[in-house]
């Protein structure tokens, strides 16, 4: 009997693709679970085997150990020093990677410069920290630079703006006066606004062709409605210059000096790489481009800003992710200028007798919700800049 015209026979099931693919990748899921419950079972039996508990109760327990410049006591549980640990590697990261994709940005762009001196810098600069181990440049940066520092009984005063010594840089800072979570809700409300005007912006371009002004729109509602909130509201958030009290700092925004040293060394180091991404990706670019803005008297400036970048930023961003995940990781490398982040808060409660697998376990679900954080961002650019085929 044959099928009626217009339809098309369904297979037997041992032969249906769909029907094979769903076993298969059942059959994948069920044998992982089985290894990970064999993993499991095999870790739990032999730490009872040696006395070792397998809860998380020890997390209560107390650290033992002061942590410095972080308001926290040998008296204060391990959860709130792992917690510490977390912040101290989420500051690494939040103020190290925009300052890589700067530093790289503007290295890979200088290294196709027709000047030759502002090349060969840029190569230079490239071939030297991109080939060296970053735990060297970490040692370096501490030992050679940081502990070089006047000494903190007799702290330098640049400027009388910056107190500087080997243990704690402090700069100056931003201090909270009456109303400053107000104006906080505020400018957040500016930002959202401004959002939206780029969405219209976009829109408006794309129906009558009227010109973006994008930035300008957006740029202007920010500063000018921040500026007259910030007057309006009686100056909410006031600046605070460090002064030195004999051996007390007064004001400003401190930091260690392990911090400093770690954040420049991994940034230089993972901006080397990034640079060979830009520069990589400005030479993907057709040749044409470049040769049709010239035609229409761009200058060069103009050509890199509007023609020449935004179609090389398509093709480096999925390679400058694993670059971001890299520096991310790189941050355990803290551990050896006593720096305290997620791994040495974890290494010291191991060392004081806590748990070993449940602490690693943490550690590793610490760097993979920071991983998955930045790809989770870093993908949707990606995916808004990629072209749509229709």
């Amino acid at each position: 009997m044959t099928a009626p015209r217009g339809t098309q026979a369904r297979p037997p099931l041992w032969r249906d693709v769909r029907v094979l693919r769903a076993l298969l990748q059942a059959m994948a899921i069920v044998l992982v679970v089985l290894f990970v419950y064999i993993l499991w079972f095999n870790v739990t039996n032999n730490l009872r085997a040696q006395g070792i508990r397998t809860d998380f109760g020890f997390l209560n327990q107390p650290f033992g150990v002061p942590i410095l410049d972080a308001n926290f006591d040998a008296g204060s549980p391990i959860r709130r020093a792992l917690l510490v640990g977390i912040k101290n590697t989420f500051a690494l990261a939040v103020v190290g990677i925009p300052l890589l994709s700067v530093i790289g940005l503007l290295i890979g762009v200088a290294r196709l410069s027709t000047n030759w001196l502002v090349s060969k810098a840029a190569t230079l600069y490239v071939e030297v920290f991109r080939n060296l181990p970053p735990l060297l440049i970490i040692v370096f940066a501490f030992r050679a630079v940081v502990l070089r520092l006047p000494p903190p009984r007799d702290p330098a005063t640049p400027l009388d703006l910056f107190v500087i010594s080997n243990l704690r840089i402090t700069v100056p800072g931003f201090v909270d006066e009456p109303g400053a979570g107000a104006f906080r809700l505020v400018m957040l409300g500016l930002l959202v606004g401004a959002a939206l005007l780029w969405w219209w912006r976009t829109r408006l371009h794309v129906r009558t062709g009227a010109p973006l002004h994008r930035a300008l729109w957006s740029l202007g509602l920010v500063l000018v409605g921040g500026t007259g909130a910030y007057l309006l509201m009686g100056r909410p958030i006031g600046l605070t210059i460090p002064v030195l009290d004999g051996r007390l700092i007064v004001g400003g925004f401190s930091g260690l000096g392990s911090y400093f040293a770690v954040m420049g060394a991994l940034v230089l180091y993972t901006a080397s790489h990034v640079a060979e991404i830009v520069r990589g990706s400005i030479q993907a670019v057709p040749k044409g481009q470049t040769e049709a803005a010239g035609a229409l008297a761009l200058t060069s400036l103009q050509r890199l800003r509007f023609v020449i970048l935004p179609q090389a930023l398509r093709i480096a961003i999925p390679p400058t992710i694993n670059q971001y995940l890299n520096y991310v990781k790189n941050t355990s490398l803290a551990i050896v200028v006593a720096y305290a982040d997620v791994v040495l808060i974890a290494s010291q409660a191991i060392g004081n007798g806590q748990p070993a697998p449940q602490l690693i376990l943490m550690v590793m679900a610490a760097y993979l919700l920071f991983s998955l954080t930045i790809s989770l961002f870093v993908n949707y650019l990606n995916r808004r800049l990629q072209f749509v085929s229709r």
